[in-house]
């Protein structure tokens, strides 16, 4: 005979048991965390999370103890996995974001805290997307600027590698937080991202609503980590193999970043991606960038408004860095002016036809010869920010005469009788300093061609002439800045009057030689 209090003693735990069972696995998807900001009008912002199969989940939002809306799912039986899409909600907050769990009458609840609605930006690429504020100019004054930023909120996905698709991230380094000295300034290359920090800066004070940051880079990485198996696919990139490259220091395997550090966010609602990536494709792969790096961008966008049930645009604006410069003779003096100009899907601009709603911050003139991280880590982010943030506005935000891009010529005029070449842009320009060889020619005589400067002649407020006498041959291309290194900090020859923005490097060919022939380059 069993004494009575010995029963007790083994019911109740197995009561207890059963009573905490219904909830194992019962979770917000790993970002989804106090002080976090989700998507606000006109998308709806996605809530998820993972619990027992066939049980109902209740998602409530709740100010003040008031509540404001209610969803319903159940948890699907294959994945584990619910979700509900909230009502689009104007930006502001804090709200409470609470989740239920009913099993046979037995309920588990999930809150999350201080939850803003506004703007979500999501932050990724290599090494120079990776620097935190403590790497950059004036880290101390930036990093005590906290203050008024209090509804611009930061997250770090934490640098993980996968070979297959994951459905939530495996860990986070930063989780949702409000912007503090020592989360900016946390270390070299370990949260949080200056670029993505100091843009989201820009946006807010000019949206003066909240904005949510999301930070998952890492560094030495090439765009094939970054790629889903589809994307590479589509361009042809070779099977994976042994990457011999020094400028590969990081994950360089297909797919397994985007498995692992993008894949995971795809069923946020997304305001837009911004980019900084390529040095790791200057010796790998270079010449299929101009497909890779397209192609990257139309797969995250498919994914991602797949993911969200449609929330997020599916043709989300996108901006990108356009390389600066490196002082390193590790790479080919092609490299770098072929990757910029692969940026841009070869067309020199964007948004162009290939790349439609992205926007560009031109970095060839930010170059830091002293950057105690290298040269190809230059310290001005204050700048790449800023110039983001101002494509931002005009693509993403719609406002209207902003000047959000450098001087590109939309016409080039061949005056071969006056040993000339009439350049026509389309915006007023700048000439800062001339600089005789910056621009230069391809000269060709008896099938061959060799580049040559050509030196800046007259300007007015549109055009600028240079001479070509020095070819004594027929002049087939021209190109600009086409160097890893084309200038000094800020000390290129050509930029826009107000906005201080450089014109990007081009290359245009001239395939007809007649008097007076007009080669259209851009726009």
């Amino acid at each position: 005979m069993v004494a009575p209090g010995l029963v007790l003693g083994l019911v109740l735990p197995l009561i207890l048991w059963a009573d905490r069972s219904a909830g194992i696995g019962f979770r917000f998807a790993s970002y989804i965390n106090n002080d976090m900001v989700l998507q606000k009008e006109p998308a709806g912002a996605v809530i998820w999370g993972f619990g027992t199969p066939g049980a109902t989940v209740t998602v409530t939002l709740r100010q003040s103890q008031e509540t404001i809306m209610k969803k319903v799912t159940s948890v699907k039986a294959h994945s584990d996995t619910w979700m509900v899409v909230l009502d689009p909600m104007k930006p502001g907050g804090p709200f409470e974001v609470m989740a239920q769990q009913t099993l046979e009458k037995i309920n588990f609840t999930l809150r999350v805290h201080d939850v803003l609605f506004g703007d979500v930006w999501l932050c990724s690429g290599q090494s120079n997307m990776q620097m935190t504020v403590l790497q950059i100019f004036n880290a101390t004054r930036e990093l005590s600027n906290t203050a008024a930023y209090q509804s611009v909120r930061i997250l770090s996905v934490s640098p993980i590698q996968a070979e297959q698709e994951l459905e939530d991230l495996v860990a986070v380094d930063l989780q949702w937080s409000k912007p503090t000295s020592e989360n900016l300034g946390h270390g070299y290359f370990k949260y949080m991202s200056a670029v993505c920090w100091l843009f989201g800066r820009h946006l807010y004070d000019t949206l003066q609503y909240p904005v949510g940051l999301i930070a998952s880079s890492w560094g030495g990485t090439p765009i094939e980590a970054w790629s889903s198996g589809r994307s590479l696919k589509a361009c042809g990139v070779p099977q994976q193999g042994s990457v011999p490259y020094d400028s590969v220091t990081g994950p360089s395997k297909h797919s397994v970043l985007w498995n692992a550090m993008i894949h995971p966010l795809c069923n946020m609602t997304l305001k837009g991606v911004v980019w900084y990536q390529g040095e790791s494709n200057i010796n790998y792969n270079t010449d299929l960038y101009n497909c890779t790096f397209p192609a990257l961008i139309e797969d995250w966008r498919e994914t991602f408004h797949r993911g969200s049930q449609g929330q997020t645009e599916r043709f989300f604006p996108f901006g990108l860095v356009q390389l600066s410069s490196d002082l390193s003779k590790k790479s080919s003096d092609d490299g770098f002016p072929q990757i910029r100009w692969h940026q841009t899907a070869d067309f020199g601009y964007v948004p162009n036809p290939k790349m439609p709603n992205t926007f560009m911050a031109v970095a060839m003139d930010l170059c830091d010869r002293d950057s105690p991280f290298g040269s190809i880590h230059p310290r001005d982010k204050q700048t790449v920010a800023y110039r983001l943030h101002l494509g931002a506005r005009a693509l993403a935000y719609g406002e209207k005469n902003l000047t959000f891009e450098g001087p590109l010529p939309e016409k080039i005029e061949l005056l071969a009788h006056k040993g000339l070449l009439n350049l026509t842009y389309y915006q007023q320009i700048q000439v800062q300093k001339k600089d005789n060889k910056i621009f230069e020619i391809s000269c060709c005589t008896d099938h061959r061609c060799k580049w040559l400067p050509a030196s800046m002649n007259t300007v007015s407020t549109q055009s600028l002439t240079l001479a070509i006498d020095s070819c004594h041959g027929t002049v087939v291309a021209l190109r600009y800045a086409w160097t890893t290194w084309p200038c000094e900090y800020k000390q290129c020859p050509l930029y826009h009057p107000s906005s201080a923005l450089p014109a990007p490097p081009f290359i245009a060919f001239i395939t007809d030689q007649g008097p007076g022939h007009q080669s259209n380059v851009a726009k």
